[in-house]
């Protein structure tokens, strides 16, 4: 008889696949150039001064977007105002 242990079969995980999954952007920030992110629709400024977007923004036509576009800018900027003027936004922040 043998002082060894009996062989045992080693698992494996599948190999990584090469490419992303559908719908997957890879972003390369590291150039300093400006990256777009149009699919995921305007930045809401909040109130409090907080950020969020549109959750529906996948879901609507061409033109309820560019009606949401011009109605979150013009929101965006009196709520930016707004906040500067009550302190709570200093200046560096809002230039």
């Amino acid at each position: 008889m043998s002082d060894e242990p009996p062989a045992q079969t080693l698992l494996a995980l599948p190999a990584p696949k090469d490419d992303a999954a559908p719908g997957t952007i890879t972003l390369n920030v590291s150039t300093g150039e400006p990256v777009v992110m149009d699919h995921l629709g305007p930045v809401v400024v909040n109130v409090d001064g907080t950020l969020s977007r549109i959750a529906n923004w996948d879901e609507m036509i061409d033109h309820e977007k560019e009606l949401t576009k011009r109605r979150i800018a013009k929101r965006n900027i009196e709520r930016l105002k707004a906040l500067a003027e009550s302190g709570e936004l200093t200046a560096l922040e809002y230039s």
